[in-house]
């Protein structure tokens, strides 16, 4: 996110969250009957079934950005609903569907606050990504019913013009997929004038086919501090943003039908297409927040 000014500074934030009481203690021993490398290998290897699959969803995007002033009124709002489909060729493609004149004034946003939305918020963590981080084993911890293994999450490196993940990531124990994430993207940008600076966030994921944990919200809240520059006085900003991932549905399937040597999927993807639109759109519950940081 950036902030109008002569020259255009970019936001830094830190997050503020409440303490909740779905988030049990978190217990620091060991994992029984399971290593905390087996855990990492077991979940990389999940991350990577689930990614995959989802590339066959189509969803609807609800995005919302918002300043508030010093008595925590909404002063400016950003709004984008996007539903993301297929092509009759098979690509995955983004329609807006509501779009709002943007109201906000003391910030716009940058153009990697654009790419965290689309490709970091939704946190999917592959065995083809693991190579990256640095994943540590914190303890295990319940999420109201789910118990879960927490690791710590960071970049190896800061490769130019990529962004990652760093922060906490909390795993099924019994599907060993993401349910939980909780931290911030990287790397920030901190030369003065240059500053691209960006404020921690929440997402939560569900079960949406009875097999797979998909994103369905993400919540990020801070104060973000701008350093005075060519004589102008600083300015702290007050950001939340909403990010809804809803309406889930399977528009391509990655299973292929050949029949006396033809490809016969497209018609039996165009079949289930047809059924899946007369079905009601499954919207996720509204989320409890993350424990204090």
């Amino acid at each position: 996110m950036k902030r109008l000014l002569p020259a255009l500074v970019l936001l830094c934030a830190s997050a503020v969250f409440a303490q909740n009481s779905g988030f049990g203690p978190l217990d620091t021993t060991a994992p029984a009957g399971l290593t905390p490398d087996d855990i990492v290998k077991k979940m990389g290897a999940r991350e990577s079934e689930f990614a995959k699959v989802r590339e066959d969803y189509g969803f609807r995007r609800t995005v919302k950005i918002q300043t508030l002033n010093d008595v925590n009124k909404i002063d400016g709002e950003y709004q984008m609903v996007a539903d993301i489909t297929f092509s009759k060729e098979g690509r995955q493609v983004e329609n807006v569907v509501f779009a709002p004149q943007n109201t906000l004034e003391r910030i716009i946003m940058s153009p990697s606050d654009v790419q965290d939305i689309e490709r970091k918020l939704p946190f999917v963590l592959t065995a083809e990504d693991l190579p990256q981080y640095n994943i540590k084993y914190i303890g295990k911890q319940k999420i109201d019913e789910l118990d879960t293994y927490v690791l710590s999450a960071e970049p190896k490196t800061l490769e130019k013009n990529q962004r990652y993940f760093q922060g906490k990531v909390y795993v099924d124990q019994q599907d060993f997929q993401i349910v939980l994430v909780n931290g911030k993207t990287v790397p920030d940008d901190l030369r003065r004038g240059h500053e691209d600076l960006h404020i921690p966030y929440t997402t939560y994921y569900e079960q949406i086919d009875g097999k797979y944990w998909f994103p369905t919200y993400t919540k990020g809240e801070g104060i973000l501090h701008f350093a005075a520059q060519d004589g102008s006085i600083g300015e702290d900003v007050h950001v939340r943003s909403y990010v809804r991932y809803t309406n889930y549905k399977r528009f391509r399937s990655t299973i292929r039908l050949i029949y006396e040597g033809q490809d016969v999927t497209e018609g039996a993807d165009k079949r289930k297409q047809e059924e899946q639109q007369k079905t009601p759109p499954q919207t996720a519950p509204p989320a409890s927040n993350p424990p204090k940081q």
